[in-house]
């Protein structure tokens, strides 16, 4: 069980100088005084300020948190700042390896800690998106009844991983990523610093903006890529960290992708091909397929925005969707990525009209909303027995006899008789739809 209940430092992650440790490790924020980028969860009376602040008899109880931000942004840093600073007992859980036998002992501890001395207990889960409903259910009563202030640690958005009730009791705090200038200073830092490299490499200013790169906000990324780059500057017999050894540390920048980078950028994509910039289409696209989405999903999102923001302002474009997702499931990566480049710049570059959309929701709204009575006798169907004597057919003009092959009859229901659910746009092939539709409604005027 991955579970440490203490009140010493050295068994919650906080432990004495180890030159041993991974550089992410010894540079860890020892106050709140050295941490980066996350100002705005630190003002005067924030909850974490209070969380961070010694227990106090009679000062109102701190609520249970969720703490949520990209990897490498201080959550876990902020749990163990006040396992150091609160006074609280501390206990920890790591959603891993914990089972609900193991959330259920320590829930129990804390009740009985909380009668027997009234001593508050903190308790950090890490990757709490990782707890089954479950798990996350066997920790309600203790964070409802305050037997222990959950901080909790997800790099997933909570609205999808973290149940409501769990969420509805604890404040959510949002993390945000961390600036150039703040990665900058913490790499400036760990050169300088006793506990991290403490001066025997330089590093040039090149290299910082590498490295400030490839770590893309993360802060245990930066410090370990610049470990990675001194070990390979110090191979290299050089006391000065290059461009080259940053490089030698990390080939490529790894794209970080998680199920809120799954939404959000699906929705970049979706909304960058609507607005027809290309470019920007193209890009999502890369970030998708260099995360490794499944082609079939991108295929799908291109094929469900041709249809509903090109429409029949361009009515060929989703026959080259439908027939590029075919050719992604033929072909598949890496050359389907030039299938999907070709179905994406369709899309992005070709006229839109979303009235289709339009007119079908429109259509749903009416029927939703009570309307849409009988259909029209000589609508019906009058290939059986009987259908005559009922009516059925009766007085039905066959269009294909009519001048234009237009009948002019009636088609609606009786109680839509006027409406109209689809209004072209003057974009694309619509521009001539407009004009023909003129037509063929004065045509069906039966007025």
């Amino acid at each position: 069980m991955d579970l440490f209940e203490t009140q010493g430092l050295e068994d919650v992650g906080v432990p004495a100088y180890d030159p041993a440790a991974p550089l992410a490790v010894r540079m860890r924020p020892r106050t709140v005084d050295e941490v980066l980028g996350q100002s705005h969860l630190l003002g005067e009376g924030a909850p974490l300020r209070r969380l961070l602040e010694p227990a106090v008899a009679g000062r109102p109880a701190v609520s249970s948190v969720i703490l949520w931000g990209p990897p490498g942004t201080g959550k876990t840093t902020f749990a163990y700042l006040v396992a150091r600073s609160s006074g609280r007992h501390f206990a920890e859980l790591s959603a891993v390896s914990a089972g609900v036998k193991d959330v259920r002992e320590v829930v129990a501890s804390a009740k009985r800690r909380t009668v027997a001395s009234g001593e508050d207990t903190i308790l950090f889960v890490d990757e709490v998106h990782r707890f089954s409903k479950s798990q996350q259910d066997a920790l309600l009563p203790a964070v409802e009844n305050r037997w222990v202030t959950l901080v909790a640690a997800t790099t997933e958005n909570p609205s999808f991983s973290v149940i409501s009730p769990l969420l509805s009791r604890s404040l959510l705090l949002t993390l945000k990523p961390l600036g150039d200038k703040d990665v900058e200073e913490l790499v400036q830092r760990a050169l300088a610093d006793e506990r991290g490299l403490d001066g025997r490499w330089t590093m040039d200013e090149d290299a910082r903006a590498a490295l400030v790169r490839l770590a893309g906000s993360d802060a245990r990324k930066s410090l370990t890529l610049l470990e990675a780059a001194a070990g390979a500057a110090a191979d290299a017999g050089s006391e000065a960290i290059d461009v080259a050894h940053v490089e030698a540390a990390a080939n490529h920048a790894l794209v970080r992708w998680d199920r809120d980078q799954h939404y959000d950028v699906a929705s970049a994509f979706i909304k960058s091909m609507r607005g027809s910039d290309v470019d920007a289409a193209v890009h999502y696209l890369a970030r998708m397929v260099e995360a490794g989405e499944d082609p079939r999903f991108i295929a799908r999102r291109v094929m469900i925005c041709a249809a509903e923001d090109v429409g029949m302002a361009a009515p060929e474009v989703l026959a080259t969707t439908v027939a590029a997702a075919q050719a992604v499931a033929m072909i598949g990566m890496p050359e389907a990525r030039i299938v999907l480049a070709e179905a994406v710049i369709a899309v992005a570059t070709a006229p839109k009209s979303n009235r289709a959309l339009v007119a079908i929701d429109t259509a749903l709204a009416d029927l939703r909303a009570g309307k849409g009575g009988p259909v029209p006798a000589h609508l019906c169907d009058a290939h059986y027995a009987g259908a005559q004597a009922l009516g059925r057919g009766q007085g039905y003009v066959y269009a294909h006899e009519a001048p234009h092959h237009v009948a002019a009859q009636q088609y609606l229901p009786d109680d839509l008789v006027g409406t109209r659910y689809y209004e072209p746009t003057d974009n694309g092939t619509e521009a001539m739809l407009t004009k023909r539709l003129q037509v063929l409604r004065a045509l069906l005027d039966l007025r």
